[in-house]
């Protein structure tokens, strides 16, 4: 008995074409054309419909500095990472992190109103970031204010959600 690969009439020859085809109808059958539409308003909500699920992940910040010659000063940054909060439902709860420090976070948004608490040392509140989620923005973007306690300074804010798996 010869094995199979000595008569090359037993293994059928591979048909480029036919390949392709059924290639290309396996990758239209799996296609997610409608996700990245945008005339799809179903992945944007609006500012109002937002819920503390949209505050969850990485944002970047940017406060504009405050100067007493009202002359522009050089913007800080610093970055938040929210999650949920263990103990409040519909709460979020993470950190800040700005030149070099850290602080506690803590709020939610309701109806497009963001309120943040931060805290540097975990019991009371040194600063609040209160604003309003940018309408048409699909809840990536928010403005508003930062005030801080202890020394008396408010200063605006922008938040920008960061792409990425939260």
């Amino acid at each position: 008995m010869t094995p199979r690969t000595a008569n090359p009439r037993a293994w059928p020859t591979p048909r480029p074409a036919l390949a392709c085809i059924l290639i290309a109808i396996s990758a239209f059958a799996t296609s997610a054309t409608g996700q990245n539409d945008p005339k799809s308003t179903a992945a944007c909500p609006a500012a109002v419909d937002l819920n503390h699920q949209h505050l969850q992940g990485r944002w970047h910040a940017t406060l504009q500095a405050a100067t007493p010659d009202a002359a522009p000063a050089p913007a800080t940054t610093a970055v938040l990472q929210l999650g949920p909060h263990p103990e409040l439902a519909e709460s979020v709860r993470g950190t800040v992190q700005r030149g070099g420090a850290s602080a506690q976070l803590s709020g939610d948004v309701d109806a497009g109103e963001l309120a943040l608490e931060e805290s540097v040392n975990g019991t009371n509140i040194s600063a609040t970031w209160t604003g309003q989620v940018v309408e048409g923005s699909c809840g990536k973007e928010i403005r508003g204010t930062w005030n801080n306690v202890h020394p008396s300074l408010s200063l605006p804010f922008v938040l920008r959600k960061q792409p990425g798996w939260q």
